[in-house]
């Protein structure tokens, strides 16, 4: 299966395939297993290509971002991992809407929208990940999320075909929408809609939240953002912290002693110590307090 794959991506134009690639590279909690493909997409046609080949070969896929929010296990994905490579980093302002292809840093975004003094991004200014990503999670913090701003998405369905999504159709939820469910697709393009207001005012905002998170935020070492979903009307760092969790460690994996919230790599983690601890702290919190803790993070590949 692997020469034939391969050749038929040549044969249309795709040449960065790698094989076998740890995916502990890729991802930002430094752990995961290798992909059996993973192929960095420059151009929309060429993602349209490389979806027919992938259907030909009735291939399994998935899409990665920057890895963040993320967890693969050690034995990696079996398939195709795809990466929208800096073909997929643009955008372009049109009056207070802004239009950002998927690769497009949210962070970088965040920034560039504030100082065009557009408001109503500042909330994406600390998510580490890209548009894609985003808008396929219904990404969000400080009380916002891509939900209150996007218009419309651009994505490429499984099946080959082009579709604009808008807002209603993409049912978001708290941290979700159909491409999770119902719709398997790749976000490449996406239509904020913004609100004109004052440059430096947005940005010393932008800047307080990023600060915020420097000095609550283990951003230092390998980690993936919060693990866990806050329960209604509660934190989940907050219980775990309660439950005296707070620098709990199993292998190279550690509930951060800086948010509980986040579990970090300090040596050599595997994913299976990040599974390990992530299930301690779900019993911890059960037995204590009788309340589940859902994963935020996707866990993904194979044990």
């Amino acid at each position: 299966m692997r020469k034939p794959f391969v050749e038929d991506l040549n044969r249309v134009g795709v040449q960065d395939i790698k094989e076998n690639e740890p995916l502990s590279r890729h991802t930002t909690w430094k752990v995961g297993g290798p992909a059996d493909f993973l192929i960095n997409v420059k151009t929309k046609d060429e993602l349209e290509n490389v979806m027919k080949v992938i259907n030909k070969h009735k291939l399994p896929w998935r899409v990665i971002g920057r890895g963040s929010n993320l967890l693969v296990r050690d034995g990696g994905i079996r398939g195709v991992v795809i990466k929208l490579d800096k073909g997929f980093e643009y955008f372009e302002f049109q009056g207070t809407k802004v239009i950002a292809g998927g690769g497009t840093s949210t962070v970088m975004l965040a920034t560039k929208t504030a100082r065009q003094g557009l408001t109503g991004f500042e909330f994406a200014g600390g998510i580490p990940g890209n548009i894609g990503g985003a808008v396929y999670m219904n990404g969000g913090a400080h009380g916002s999320d891509v939900s209150e701003v996007l218009v419309s998405a651009e994505v490429l369905l499984e099946s080959g075909e082009w579709v604009t999504l808008s807002n209603e159709q993409l049912a978001f939820s708290y941290r979700t929408s159909v491409l999770q469910k119902d719709l398997r697709g790749i976000v490449t393009e996406a239509t904020f809609q913004l609100t004109e207001g004052d440059a430096v005012a947005i940005t010393d905002a932008l800047t307080r939240f990023k600060d915020r998170r420097r000095q609550t935020q283990p951003l230092q070492l390998p980690c993936a953002g919060s693990v866990f979903r806050n329960p209604a009307g509660d934190f989940s760092g907050r219980l775990i912290e309660e439950a005296g969790l707070r620098g709990y460690r199993i292998g190279g994996a550690e509930v951060s002693t800086m948010h509980c919230n986040f579990i970090v790599n300090i040596d050599q983690a595997t994913a299976q110590d990040v599974l390990n601890l992530i299930a301690h702290v779900q019993k911890t919190i059960r037995e204590k307090y009788h309340v589940e803790l859902e994963p935020e993070v996707q866990v993904i590949g194979e044990a």
